[in-house]
């Protein structure tokens, strides 16, 4: 019996540790680890041991006796990944990180962590690994975990489950939650260092990037829409135009994904989530029929994952489709395993007769937003050119208007600044090298505010490593000052600072 990773796949590469016949990859030491959807197991060298079912955090890994309809395109997608090649001598288990060393010092490493979102709990978990390290996490929320808590779809129910990994090296001595405490207006990065040997910045991507057209004033975050049926306490508040037969989503990524879907679900199925009371009830009264799905180049460039595709095109009670004349495949030419499973899917999709559906998705493409109004967007035609070798989206000089009420813009997360700290504005990233802060001693950063908004919540693990790795080399070489103030004057501040909001994981 195969076992078969599936749509929730995280790329935390637990599985890949645990596998004793080193059949999943990519692994983290390959090339395209980084830019790997998910993970595939080798249905050719799988001895069923389970090990990786154990080990996965989301619940992605399954026999493939065991799957349900909406899961069997994944056996395919992970025996296509493989080919029909033979398996090749691989080594008998796949190349872990060596763990890491510390030098003997008067304190053990006490580190602050800012955010705790997946690549601050990850980097946690890697400072914890020294005997005596201390953590203290500040997170300005009254809840932790971020983007994996506030981000994921409410019914992405499997992928939620990473919180329960989190749960775990929360518990882990040494650990210290302080809720409700934002630095830089409760405590300074100044007074941080002051109470730790160094300070990693895990704040993420907060904002949204913006979409430079004419009327974009009248378009609604597709971030902040998440934030809202996520329960968000700075967006529980809002509200939305649902009155309109139709929306549009401007963009194609997995965000863009979810919405559209949880527009489309039929409320009762969300119900059986944690969703936002407050959303779910405007979503019982929404008007919504069709969500349509607007990107501004061709099928092969699309945004969104193969996974998300996968279980888009299977999700009960909602008709998907893609009108024939978008699926312009220009320049594909000799795709890649994911591009290749995207474009059969989608040319599948194209096929489906959706005409009496209830609620509809529909993903266009060739569509670039050139002006939002009242009653829509007006979008221009595009069409696929080859020049310099590379495919580009060029304007037909035509023009296709779209009826809607919400409208949603979904084109990428961006980084703030972080006071204090330089500042990247193209990149939107702190300026760093492997983690360490470019002019800043001891300060470091992980996850999206340092390296920009790519990857997946497991693609974190790695990078929080990378970081933790630089910061114990810079402890053990001295370069980190003993903290200047005990644990208990960092409590004591604290007290003083947010009597009422401050909650605490872990003694003092």
């Amino acid at each position: 019996m195969t076992h078969v990773v599936t749509q929730s796949c995280c790329n935390d590469a637990s599985c890949v540790y645990a596998c004793p016949v080193n059949c999943i990859h990519p692994t983290p030491d390959e090339p395209d680890f980084a830019t790997a959807e998910m993970l595939y197991i080798d249905p050719r060298a799988c001895v069923d041991c389970g090990a990786c079912v154990t080990a996965c955090p989301v619940g992605a890994i399954q026999p493939h006796s065991r799957l349900g309809e909406g899961q069997l395109p994944f056996l395919e997608i992970n025996s296509d990944f493989y080919g029909t090649g033979p398996v090749g001598d691989l080594p008998i288990l796949a190349k872990v990180a060596p763990p890491l060393e510390v030098k003997a010092r008067p304190e053990p490493p006490r580190v602050a962590i800012v955010g705790s979102g997946p690549a601050a709990m990850y980097a946690a978990d890697e400072v914890l690994t020294v005997p005596g390290a201390r953590v203290d996490v500040y997170e300005k929320l009254p809840t932790p975990y971020g983007l994996a808590r506030a981000g994921v779809a409410p019914d992405h129910q499997e992928t939620r489950r990473v919180t329960t990994q989190f749960d775990t090296i929360a518990a882990q001595p040494g650990f210290h939650l302080h809720a409700g405490v934002e630095v830089g207006a409760d405590l300074t990065h100044e007074e941080l260092l002051r109470h730790h040997h160094a300070v990693i910045y895990a704040v993420g991507a907060s904002a949204d990037r913006r979409l430079p057209v004419a009327g974009a004033e009248r378009a609604v975050s597709a971030t902040g829409f998440v934030a809202w049926y996520n329960g968000h306490p700075d967006h529980a508040h809002r509200s939305f135009d649902l009155s309109h037969r139709r929306a549009v989503v401007i963009g194609n990524g997995n965000v863009a994904l979810d919405v559209a879907r949880v527009l489309a679900r039929d409320p009762e199925a969300l119900a059986a989530t944690d969703i936002s009371p407050a959303a779910l009830a405007a979503l019982r009264e929404s008007r919504i029929e069709e969500i349509v799905v607007a990107g501004r180049r061709g099928p092969a460039h699309s945004a969104f994952t193969l996974p998300e595709l996968v279980g888009l095109a299977n999700a009960r009670g909602i008709a998907v489709s893609v009108p024939e004349a978008d699926l312009d495949v220009t320049g594909a030419g000799e795709e890649s395993h994911t591009v290749r499973h995207k474009l059969r899917l989608l040319r599948e999709l194209a096929a489906r007769d959706t005409s009496g559906a209830r609620r509809r998705i529909t993903l266009r493409y060739l569509l670039a937003p050139e002006r939002i109004t009242d009653d829509g967007v007006t979008f221009a035609r595009n069409t696929l050119e080859i020049g310099d070798g590379l495919v580009q989206a060029v304007p037909t000089g035509e023009t296709e208007h779209i009826e809607a009420g919400l409208v949603l813009t979904s084109i990428g997360y961006r980084a703030l600044p972080v006071p204090g700290l330089p500042f990247n504005e193209a990149t939107a990233t702190v300026p760093n090298t492997a983690g360490r802060v470019e002019g800043a001693a001891a300060t470091y950063v992980a996850g999206w505010i340092k390296r920009g908004p790519t990857g997946f919540i497991g693609t974190n693990k790695s990078c929080a490593r990378e970081t933790v790795a630089a910061l114990v080399e810079d402890y053990n070489e001295g370069r980190l000052n003993d903290p200047a103030a005990s644990t208990a004057a960092l409590q004591e501040l604290l007290r003083s600072r947010r009597p009422d909001s401050v909650a605490l994981i872990g003694s003092p």
